[in-house]
């Protein structure tokens, strides 16, 4: 396959590059719009429990939680006459606006006490929005100019999950352009200081471009059948711009070596292909298959990443094999032209990265313990780990639903925003005079953690009723059923606000009961990802294994690989956990808003991404100890001449990648930095400590052991296993320079 492409590169290089132009174009008309059809949320498990809940509330009782909260200001406090006739009209005004399923205000609630601040200087108007997030960033772009200005004296501020939403869709549009904008000549600067070169520095620029318009198109493609979350933008930008730059650094490099060997072009290019472009090929599936992964989640959050990471994959394997070549036939050995001065190139033994794989295959115990301590010392945050779902404190403090949301934590005990609901339907048409309603909401206002039930007989706190049956009460009755509002004490995401959910769950009820609500569906995804989690694992696991099986011929290079990717990622997990839950280096990163908890979607796409760009390293890394197996026979030698030939390129790809990943610090979004960062040390780490001193550590100890497989597994291996190299693996001997030198098998 290799030998055809650079034949059919070499041939028809201008058709083939004509053909990838016209397809720019198109491609990019097609994804060009695909940032106004992406969609916000996507937190939420279809499905299950609290979205049923949501679904029965919206079509049957046309009620919902109230994912809007308008915090008013009041210069004369809440219970000022002017001021409660001018709430009450802002509350009717709010609930006939078109989109706004209904609203309620603590002047139309019998000035319910959680309603109003405890200095009684603002007030709350709970305003619940019909439809998904979409309709409701509709809606909010026309509800929210209205009142920017204020209502009749009284300040006007929006918060709660629908503004929150809004404004982290917002956010992330601003944020992708000014990484793009910055991120891109860094990039280009470094891409000249390792080639040290303008005209070779480019095309992994313009190949990470390409990638970039070609899984844009397919994004726009899939939100004709599909939600797909606005994050994914930002993903398929790094991804792309660091996998065009990472595969075609590989090919590049062999290239340049091919021709300072007196290669022809034509002969460098498929030397090129058929050694670094089968890798990037393997490569390129080892990671699609790493992001596959997260196709097993419900939530289109997660989902979202692994359409745009899997597309972003292929163009940028496709445009590396296929569009490179021809550019290289046409550019030819004029790819150096206008480059810097060349260092004079050293002998293989005098470079840094041989000479460190030496160095540390003498004393591989002491080298491989410290490293595996230090990042187990890293890794150690991570077992306090709290997890969360997103919310306004994700977004810059001066956003306003991160405004209202801090107040609302600071100055109003009671989560009236955050209320649980209970949703009794089928039972048919409810009457106040019904005692089982007043039992049941007794039962509820008396678990720990809840300040109020509200329910069609009245409101009740601590077993008891405290507010008669009124007007509002009529909210709760349906046509075939009725529900709760169980106003809780304590934070949605917190321990007690999950076991809050627990106990109402568990609790008996005179009828059957679905449960819903923001704290309730936290609980639905974490049971959801614990679900899910184990088989997501097992897809990345036994496909690496295969992979890597069929590159190396061994069973042990597999799990050797598994294992010391696990302690990188062990580390940079605990290292985000110290960082971005515990708030160090906070004044460092863009002073985000410390909540003690991290996103718990954002360490499940980080851990796919990252292990994916991990094996991206070492597959890359094992091909070229492999091939100089194959050549030698002798384990130690191919080890230390493997990382020596590979050990600068992986560490500048790594850089590159590194670069990108981290200019998502630049967000005003919190999970997204914490994202970047995450991305960022674990391929740093990977490129550095795993692949510098972890693998020759190990590949020492383990010596003939590193290539051998059973006899069954070693025939398949010699029939589809995959090689750099030209040697057939059963024709070396063992290399006479190193004891522990084994078979090829």
């Amino acid at each position: 396959m290799f030998k055809k492409l650079a034949a059919l590169a070499s041939r028809r290089s201008r058709l083939l590059l004509g053909i990838s132009l016209l397809f720019c174009v198109v491609a990019g008309g097609i994804g060009a719009t695909v940032s106004t059809k992406l969609s916000t949320g996507g937190y939420d498990v279809p499905g299950s429990e609290s979205a049923q809940a949501s679904s029965v509330l919206n079509k049957d009782f046309g009620a919902g939680e109230p994912n809007l909260v308008a915090l008013v200001g009041t210069p004369h406090g809440a219970d000022d006459a002017d001021t409660a006739a001018k709430g009450a009209r802002l509350t009717a005004e709010l609930a006939a606006q078109p989109g706004v399923q209904g609203a309620a205000s603590y002047w139309s609630l019998d000035r319910a006490p959680s309603l109003r601040a405890a200095n009684g200087r603002s007030a709350l108007v709970l305003v619940s929005l019909k439809g998904n997030e979409d309709q409701d960033n509709k809606t909010l772009e026309k509800l929210l100019p209205r009142y920017s200005a204020g209502y009749r004296g009284l300040t006007v501020r929006f918060g709660g999950q629908a503004e929150a939403y809004h404004e982290l869709n917002d956010q992330s549009q601003k944020d992708l352009l000014l990484a793009e904008s910055i991120v891109t000549p860094i990039t280009l600067i470094l891409l000249i200081l390792v080639f040290r070169g303008a005209i070779a520095a480019m095309l992994p620029l313009a190949l990470g471009i390409v990638a970039i318009i070609g899984a844009l198109a397919v994004l726009r493609v899939l939100v004709a059948f599909t939600d797909v979350s606005v994050f994914a933008m930002n993903l398929t930008t790094a991804l792309g711009l660091g996998l065009g730059i990472d595969y075609s650094l590989f090919v590049l490099t062999r290239y340049r070596e091919e021709l300072a060997d007196g290669a022809a072009v034509h002969d460098a290019i498929a030397t090129s292909l058929r050694t670094a472009g089968r890798t990037v090929l393997f490569s390129a599936v080892t990671v699609a298959l790493s992001l596959s992964a997260l196709l097993l989640f419900p939530m289109y959050f997660l989902r979202s990443f692994a359409y745009a990471g899997i597309a972003v994959v292929a163009f940028a394997a496709l445009s590396t094999l296929v569009v490179l070549p021809a550019l290289l036939v046409v550019i030819g050995s004029r790819i150096d032209r206008w480059a810097l001065r060349p260092r004079p190139p050293k002998p293989l033994a005098q470079g840094f990265w041989y000479r460190l794989a030496q160095a540390v295959m003498r004393r591989p115990v002491p080298a491989g313990v410290a490293v595996v301590a230090l990042l187990l010392v890293l890794g150690a945050p991570f077992l306090g780990i709290r997890f969360s779902l997103a919310d306004a404190r994700e977004l810059p403090a001066d956003k306003q639903a991160h405004q209202v949301q801090t107040t609302l934590i600071n100055d109003y005990p009671a989560r009236e925003t955050d209320p649980i609901l209970v949703v009794a339907d089928g039972i048919g048409a409810p009457r106040p005079a019904d005692q089982r309603i007043g039992q049941y909401a007794g039962q509820l206002s008396r678990l720990p953690g809840v300040a109020r039930v509200d329910a069609l007989t009245g409101s009740y706190a601590r077993g008891r009723q405290v507010t008669a049956a009124g007007k509002v009460s009529q909210r709760f009755a349906g046509r075939s059923g009725t529900w709760f509002s169980v106003v809780p004490s304590v934070a949605p995401y917190s321990n007690a606000g999950q076991d809050l959910v627990r106990e109402v769950r568990a609790g008996r009820s005179p009828w059957p009961v679905k449960v819903g609500g923001s704290a309730a569906s936290f609980r639905d995804t974490m049971n959801s990802l614990s679900r899910r989690l184990p088989y997501s694992l097992a897809i990345i696991v036994v496909s690496t294994f295969a992979l890597l099986f069929l590159l190396t011929g061994s069973v042990l290079m597999p799990l050797k690989a598994l294992v010391l990717n696990m302690f990188s990622l062990t580390a940079t997990f605990g290292a985000i956990a110290w960082v971005f839950q515990e708030g160090h280096l906070s004044s460092l990163l863009g002073h985000f808003t410390v909540t003690g908890a991290i996103v718990v979607t954002i360490p499940i796409m980080m851990f796919c991404v990252a292990f994916g760009l991990s094996m991206d390293y070492e597959v890359f890394l094992l091909s070229r100890i492999k091939e100089e197996y194959e050549t030698t026979g002798d384990n130690t030698l191919a080890v230390a001449r493997g990382l020596g030939r590979t050990g600068r390129l992986i560490t500048a790809a790594a850089l590159l990648i590194a670069v990108v990943m981290l200019s998502f610090l630049l967000s005003g979004i919190t999970f997204m930095k914490l994202l970047g960062l995450g991305l960022a040390l674990a391929v740093m780490m990977d490129a550095t400590l795993v692949r510098g001193i972890l693998v020759p550590a190990f590949m020492r100890l383990a010596g003939r052991a590193n290539w051998w497989a059973p006899a069954p597994l070693a025939r398949l291996h010699a029939r589809i296993g995959l090689r750099e190299g030209e040697a057939p693996v059963t024709a070396i001997a063992r290399g006479p320079a190193d004891s522990d030198a084994g078979s090829p098998r």
